[in-house]
Parts: C-alpha cells; sequence; structure tokens
C-alpha cells in the first residue's frame, strides 16, 4: 500500500525530492511550488521524464500573506494554479492525503483559507518543515488544527560532506542532479569531467530527508557489520538496531515573528520530530543515504 502525498516546496533541495518519484512507498500526487519558479517546473518536468511519471505541477503565490484569512485572489493567474491544483488534488483524492511542506507555507495556508472543509476532510497530516518567509502564513498553518508534525531545523539537519557517491547513480539520475546544479543542460551526455569534479566536491546541507522518510515508513538501522541503510519498517531484522527517532506529541504556539515553539504533551495531534544523538543519525545517513539512491532505479529513460 502506498502513501498518498503531496510536496509544496520552495526547491530549497532537489536532491530530497528525488525521494517524492523514487520512493515505492509513496504515491506522489502534485508538486506545489513555492513561488513562481521556472527551474522548478523544469526539475519536475524531468523528473516525470525519468520516472515515466505525470505528476502536475503549479506555482503557489509569492507575495506574503496580508493577514490570517487572505485568500490571495488578487495574485496573477500563472500563481493561483498552485492553489487551485492543492485544492482539486484534495478533493478528488479518495483518501486523506499527507502535506509535506518545505518553504514559507504559504500556499497550503491560502488554500486552507479558500477551503477548509476540504482540507479538514481530505488532510491526513501536514509534515511541515518551513523557514521563516511569510510568518502570517505560519502561524495559519500552526494554528489550523489540523493534524500536524513540526520537523525543526535543529532536529532533521545534516550534512553530506560531499556529493562523490553520486557518481555511482544511473545515468539519467546524476545527469538530473547535475543539471540542477547548473554543471549541465541536457540528459543524454554527461558533462566534462572538471564541471562534474566541481559538483562531486560539494557538500550539502540535508533538512528534508527525515520527512519523506517518516512519511514513508522507513527507518534508519544500524545492521549486525556495522554498516547502516535506510529500510522499511517491516523489513527491520531482529539483529538491527534501530537508529532512534521519534514523533512526540506536542502543543505548539508561534509568535509574531512567525517562529514557533513548542511544549511537549498534548493529545497527539501535533507532534514533533526528534532523534536523540545528531551526530550518529548523521554518520549513519552519510553511509545509508548514497545505498537508498542507488536503488532508484528510472522506469522510461533506462
Amino acid at each position: 500500500m502506498t502513501v498518498p502525498v503531496i510536496s509544496i516546496t520552495d526547491l530549497s533541495d532537489n536532491v530530497d525530492l528525488l525521494m517524492g518519484f523514487g520512493l515505492p512507498e509513496v504515491d506522489l500526487r502534485a508538486v506545489i511550488l513555492d513561488g513562481p519558479r521556472d527551474p522548478g517546473l523544469a526539475v519536475v518536468t524531468r523528473l516525470n521524464a525519468i520516472f515515466g511519471r505525470n505528476v502536475p505541477v503549479a506555482w503557489g503565490p509569492a507575495g506574503r500573506m496580508r493577514d490570517s484569512n487572505d485568500r490571495m485572489y488578487d495574485a496573477p493567474p500563472s500563481q493561483q494554479r498552485g492553489i487551485d491544483l492543492l485544492v482539486h488534488a484534495l478533493a478528488d483524492s479518495p483518501e486523506p492525503v499527507h502535506l509535506l511542506s518545505f518553504g514559507s507555507a504559504r500556499p497550503m495556508a491560502v488554500a486552507f483559507n479558500r477551503a477548509p472543509e476540504i482540507f479538514r476532510e481530505k488532510v491526513a497530516r501536514i509534515h511541515l518543515s518551513a523557514v521563516v518567509q511569510d510568518s502570517i502564513a505560519l502561524a495559519r498553518i500552526v494554528g489550523s488544527g489540523l493534524p500536524l508534525s513540526l520537523y525543526p531545523c535543529p532536529n532533521t539537519v545534516w550534512t553530506l560532506p560531499d556529493l562523490q557517491w553520486v557518481e555511482s547513480l544511473h545515468p539519467w539520475l546524476r545527469r538530473h542532479l547535475a543539471a540542477c546544479s547548473g554543471s549541465l543542460e541536457v540528459l543524454d551526455m554527461d558533462a566534462p569531467a572538471d564541471a562534474m569534479a566541481d559538483f562531486y566536491d560539494r557538500r550539502h546541507s540535508v533538512r528534508e530527508t527525515a520527512v519523506w522518510m517518516e512519511v514513508a515508513g522507513q527507518v534508519l538501522v544500524r545492521r549486525t557489520d556495522g554498516t547502516h541503510e535506510i529500510v522499511a519498517a517491516p523489513d527491520v531484522a531482529s539483529g538491527d538496531k534501530v537508529v532512534h527517532t521519534e514523533q512526540l506529541a506536542c502543543v505548539a504556539s508561534i509568535d509574531a515573528t512567525g517562529q514557533y515553539s513548542f511544549e511537549l504533551g498534548g493529545d497527539g495531534r501535533t507532534t514533533v520530530f526528534v532523534r536523540d544523538d545528531p551526530f550518529e543519525y548523521e554518520e549513519a545517513m552519510i553511509e545509508a543515504m548514497p545505498a537508498l539512491y542507488r536503488s532508484f532505479q528510472p522506469s522510461l529513460l533506462s
């Protein structure tokens, strides 16, 4: 059984968006771009071609909300399409959908203002990994009363020391990531070796992987031989040690600047993602994440 997902993203991490297309547990229904981002259309179009998918994509509004009830009907028509796509994707779904929000949360807040009953009926849970770009939008979502999981950056961020592992990916995925970085313009051949070497040497900050893993039911484990791997929760072997992360019930609040805070407790309608040891988590993910991405196999352009 797959998990229906809509990604609302500012595309701050093109690496993590691959998980929406590559994880077999995820049924990606739509991608909503947080603002008018031309490169984002190209990114999703390439991934649709590579994976043989037809995931719809559209822009959301660029300007900030004026108040908590703002429906932003005065935004340009091109920026209305993301809101319309989000509302229609929810309304048309036969089952509740998980919303993954990376960015300002504005498209989600505006869509909620336009169609609150659809959100209450069709949103399984909001997974919020947001930065303060629109304090009113964040406050609207945190105070919406909808099922909400918070992923504060200090609880999720870790760093890949380089991108050398990308060289071992399927050629189409390797070229896609190089194109996202500006190192490559076409997908039918590799970039010059010096351009790729510069790309591979870059450090990369990761903050979205935890969200995709949580929604897909993936866990990080230490095998009996000391290696680390990301596996589906039912596939954890008897000798495996799960690198502990958890969703803890909390009560969230937000101040006028858009900074939210939380206290542990509550009924579980709002939760916060926590990890026991950030250093252990980072070390394990540096080893495990490349293997997961190597398992992603294009279905059309292979």
